[in-house]
């Protein structure tokens, strides 16, 4: 028996929607693997996304508090984005979707 009675209530559901699209993962993961990140940087090293693209994901992603961004009142101006204690917590999940993923990559590949 289904425990939600719409897909929306389902905890699953929620998590995959706020990581799900093309970009968030690979900026996340960005983000974690350099803790912090300048805009420019962070466009190098997500591969293909745009500027529009990387801009409203970020602030997307900053309002549902996955990551930060830091303003330095410099000149030039300065903006830092880094995960935030909730985007940190995610990384552990999304290394045994990795690994599950790479193993059916695997199994996969050898039924074919």
């Amino acid at each position: 028996m289904n425990r939600y009675k719409r897909k929306e209530d389902c905890p699953l559901t929620f998590a995959l929607t706020l990581i799900g699209s093309k970009w968030r993962l690979p900026i996340i993961w960005a983000l974690w693997k350099n803790k912090t990140l300048r805009y420019n940087e962070l466009k190098r090293h997500v591969d293909g996304i745009t500027n529009m693209v990387l801009s409203q994901s970020l602030k997307e992603m900053e309002n549902q508090g996955i990551v930060v961004r830091k303003q330095f009142l410099e000149i030039p101006p300065r903006v830092e984005y880094s995960l935030t204690e909730a985007g940190e917590a995610l990384i552990p999940s999304l290394e045994s979707l990795a690994k599950w993923g790479k193993a059916m990559q695997v199994k996969v590949k050898n039924h074919v």
